[in-house]
Formats: structure tokens, sequence, C-alpha cells
């Protein structure tokens, strides 16, 4: 009995071991069509490979983020990356035959990866550029955050214990970064918060440094200004983070 014993523990810690563990992860790639007509698109996200929910939820939540930023066609109802490329094309080619002499070769990038992941969290980082005439093109960056123990994406409220409280802290924080003083409104400087009122970002991330706000232009200041990040360390921050992982 002693062996089958040892052989079912050593099964169990395995096992117990490989939950703990990273993700596995591979490139998918995609590409517009080459053609002289065609517009330039490149995308390149990661792929969940486990046969588990976190890994379905992390595809899932990928490729809708990509059809998102590339439907331009409304006759599409793009329900895949490789159809939303498709809406971009036929986006492009539409404006090209109303305004052939004045419209500009159309542009997507789409670059997603990793950027940390410890026993409890998982963020994705999610680079994008698109170009579709005019003066230049629009870069941005979106985090993704999962729970790997419930295998869903969480929401940024989610994240913290109480997101007001952790906001009070960040606009601190936010003052401190951007030489604003606290008796002054959060637009000052400059800045563009609606009702002259601090307000996180969109986006906010784990990463190996700390959780990361990041403002994309447009968001609080100009295109000129360029993105905004403020990153908080974990021993500042962890007092009002929901769940704590571990590296």
């Amino acid at each position: 009995m002693r062996p089958i014993f040892s052989f079912i523990l050593t099964l169990v810690l395995l096992i117990s071991c490989k939950n703990q563990g990273n993700l596995t992860f591979e490139p998918f790639v995609l590409h517009g069509d080459a053609c002289a007509d065609c517009p330039e698109v490149s995308v390149s996200i990661p792929k969940a490979l486990e046969n588990t929910k976190l890994a379905s939820t992390i595809n899932t939540a990928l490729e809708e983020e990509v059809i998102a930023i590339l439907n331009f066609d409304e006759d599409i109802a793009a329900s895949t990356p490789e159809e939303a490329i498709e809406s971009f094309k036929n986006g492009y080619l539409e404006l090209k035959r109303l305004y052939a002499d004045e419209t500009i070769r159309w542009e997507a990038k789409i670059e997603g990866q990793v950027i940390y992941e410890d026993n409890v969290f998982l963020t994705l980082e999610l680079n994008s550029y698109i170009f579709t005439g005019g003066a230049h093109g629009y870069s941005s960056k979106q985090f993704l955050n999962f729970d790997k123990n419930k295998g869903k994406e969480l929401e940024n409220r989610q994240l913290f214990i109480d997101q007001e409280d952790f906001e009070r802290f960040a606009e601190k924080k936010f003052r401190e970064q951007e030489k604003i003083p606290m008796d002054k409104p959060i637009n000052h400087t400059g800045f563009m918060f609606e009702k002259d009122s601090f307000y996180l970002p969109e986006n906010i991330g784990f990463t190996e440094k700390g959780i990361q706000l990041r403002y994309n232009p447009y968001e609080v200041a100009s295109y000129a200004d360029g993105p905004l990040e403020l990153t908080l360390p974990y021993d500042e921050v962890k007092k009002y983070l929901a769940r704590r992982g571990k590296s």
C-alpha cells in the first residue's frame, strides 16, 4: 500500500504544481490581404493553449478586443478577427471608392503580450495603432486583467476593496507626479478631466513594478501630450487590493 500511496501523493503534488504554474501561450498571427489597394493590417496576440475555462475566457476576450478595434464596416457584423480584418478592408475600399484622390492607405497594427502573472492574477497588454486618414494615426494601450482561480476577466472595480478609497490615494500620487498642488483644481496645469474632477483611467493593470494607471491620448489630455502613466508600487497599494497574489 505504501508504494501506491506514494504514487498518489506524487501525482497530486504534480497536478497541484501544474495548476499553480504559469499558463502556456503561442502566437496567434493574422495579416490582411497583400495588395496595392488593400489596407496594411497585422495582428499578433497570445493564444492560451490550456483546455480550461480561464484559457477560453482569455482567448475570447482578446478576440473581442481585436474585433472592436477593426470593425469598420456596418454591413458586416464581425464575429471573428478574420471577419474584422475584412470589415476594416471594406471600410477602406468604400472610402477609396468615394474619394479616390483623397484617401490615404489605411493601417492597423495590433500586438498583445502577457505582462504580469502570479498565482492569482494575469494581465495582458494590447497595443494598437490605427490610421484611417487625417493628420496622424491613433495609438492606444489596453490592459486586460484576469482572475486565474475563477477563470474570469476582471473589471477595474473588482480589483479593489473600495474603488473610491483607492481613487483618493491615486489622485494624491497623480498630483505629486504631475506637480499639481492639492489645493488647486485637478486641471490647474492644463489637464482635461471632465468636470475638473480626478477619476481613474479606463486602463488599470498589474505590472512587475506595481499597479499601472494609463490614460490614453485624448482621455485627459491632448494628443500632443501623449499617454500618461502612473505606476504605484505594490507595497503602497496592497491594502487596497481585493485579492493579493504573490510572485
